[in-house]
């Protein structure tokens, strides 16, 4: 396999300077996104016995 290539270096440096904060990270930003999730959720339709 070829060594490390230049670009996956920067790549990966930016990636950890960066600032930007995603959706998905703990806190309250992701529990306002479960609670919107969940009430856009339908409900279960009931079966017939």
């Amino acid at each position: 396999m070829k060594g490390e290539r230049r670009w996956i270096r920067s790549t990966l440096a930016a990636a950890e300077t960066s600032k930007v904060r995603m959706p998905w990270e703990r806190g309250l930003r992701r529990a306002a996104m479960i609670a919107r999730r969940k009430e856009q959720a339908a409900p279960p339709q009931r079966r017939s016995a």
